[in-house]
């Protein structure tokens, strides 16, 4: 009688997950606005020499764009310029 009991508890365990609501994926709160590239940023921003993203920081030099790696966990943003070339 105990062995049927178990079986049928594990049964019930191993089943409910796929039956319950709440195993679906939650909506993000805030949808993700479509980013601009960031070849569009340097042509719209030609005196930018610094910018970042939130996630990594770029430095411009001869017109190409040198990035550090992404830090872990970040929420990437629209590209923010922190620094121009002050003409």
């Amino acid at each position: 009688m105990h062995r049927f009991i178990f079986s049928l508890l594990l049964l019930i365990v191993g089943v409910s997950p796929a039956l319950c609501d709440d195993a679906k994926p939650a909506e993000p709160a805030e949808r993700v606005v479509d980013m601009q590239s960031m070849k569009d940023f340097l042509q719209t921003n030609p005196d930018c020499r610094e910018f970042n993203d939130s996630c990594s920081y770029c430095v411009v030099t001869d017109g190409q764009a040198n990035c550090s790696t992404p830090q872990i966990a970040c929420v990437k943003k629209a590209y923010q310029c922190t620094a121009g070339s002050g003409k």
